[in-house]
């Protein structure tokens, strides 16, 4: 559907660039995803420690140490786990793509009949189904039939790496919010400056993460906010405890 602005507005709601393609769509979607999950892991995960570590120390350098290394800790964890995560999708789409290339060398005119079939399910008559099939399978079978029946366009495959990338950057990104707002301000304003802070950047992270979805980015908002300050109660309190335990 148009979105009055040149653009496409799919079936989730987000709005791609005038020609992408499905896959293409798909593609930007992923890496878009990875980066604002890693962002949103960021904050919550490093605004655990750093809460945590606040309640139970004054000292600034002790601060510093632990936020850095769950910083470093979290976007490697998150860049690994994107890694494998959609190299595993794009060792599934190489395979898909495979099999329906020996399916064409095999069966030609079968392959041919199902993708007729297929424009003739999405609502053409038979013949023009027929010669958008023949027309198609002309120009590339393979492609044809890849978007068609599998969704995935042979010259866009997923990226590992840009999702990889993507996720550690924005974790960093996100990590940075709590570390910088526990460290700057004076020691009897640290753990309300950085409540602050991490509600305002989750709300903003739940917020995208739902327009990229397609949701109502209220319920979103609500889920992310409550998540994070879960998190820093919970090691709040444990920090405290600790720090009474070994005072």
């Amino acid at each position: 559907m148009d979105d009055g602005a040149g653009g496409t507005t799919g079936t989730a709601g987000t709005v791609g660039a005038p020609g992408e393609s499905r896959a293409e769509l798909s593609a930007r979607l992923n890496w878009l995803r990875a980066a604002v999950l890693g962002a949103n892991d960021g904050v919550v995960s490093t605004a655990g420690i750093v809460t945590g570590v606040a309640a139970a120390s004054e000292s600034r350098a002790a601060l510093l140490a632990a936020g850095v290394a769950g910083l470093l800790a979290g976007a490697m964890s998150m860049a690994a786990g994107e890694y494998v995560s959609v190299s595993t999708q794009r060792d599934t789409e190489r395979a898909a793509l495979a099999k329906e290339q020996r399916e064409l060398e095999e069966d030609p005119e079968g392959e041919l009949d199902e993708l007729t079939g297929y424009f003739q399910g999405s609502g053409l008559e038979d013949r023009l189904a027929r010669e958008v099939a023949v027309a198609l399978t002309e120009r590339d079978a393979l492609a044809a039939h890849a978007q068609a029946e599998l969704g995935i366009d042979p010259d866009v495959l997923t990226n590992p790496w840009q999702a990889a990338l993507a996720s550690a950057a924005a974790f960093t990104l996100g990590a940075l919010v709590p570390l910088l707002a526990v460290l700057l301000p004076p020691e009897s304003w640290r753990i309300a400056v950085t409540v602050a802070a991490v509600l305002a950047a989750l709300t903003v992270s739940g917020w995208t993460s739902a327009r990229l979805g397609g949701a109502r980015p209220g319920r979103a908002v609500a889920r992310n906010v409550a998540g994070g300050l879960l998190a820093m109660a919970v090691t709040y309190c444990g920090g405290s405890l600790l720090d009474r335990v070994t005072g």
